[in-house]
């Protein structure tokens, strides 16, 4: 079956950097959209980043030029790198894996990113 198994969160304090890892099994990952999506309680999930399998990327306009979107291909494995973080990306992060429409069927469990002095 599909596993999406995401990695890689934690406590930082602002200014900091972290680096999310979801690798990926029970797919042809080479041939699917990747993106990670973040939700706090109360609010609705939102995309952050995502990367298609042509290695073309989007970014949510709050974390653009912060975070960098990667894939790693003979991993499985796509990557969230995110500097300069602020309190305000603290959140649950997922994991997605999409074919034809984004966000697509699969989801990660979440892994929690703070950010907090």
């Amino acid at each position: 079956q599909v596993q999406l198994v995401e990695s890689g969160g934690g406590l930082v304090q602002p200014g900091g950097s972290l680096r999310l890892s979801c690798a990926a099994s029970g797919i042809l990952f080479s041939v699917y959209t990747m993106g990670w999506y973040r939700q706090v309680p109360g609010k609705q999930r939102e995309l952050v980043a995502v990367i298609t399998s042509a290695g073309n990327t989007n970014y949510a306009d709050l974390v653009k030029g912060r975070f960098t979107i990667s894939r790693d291909n003979a991993q499985n494995t796509v990557y969230l790198q995110m500097n300069s973080l602020k309190p305000e990306d603290t959140a649950v992060y997922y994991c997605n894996a999409a074919r034809l429409r984004v966000p697509g069927p699969y989801w990660g469990q979440g892994t929690q990113v703070t950010v907090s002095s």
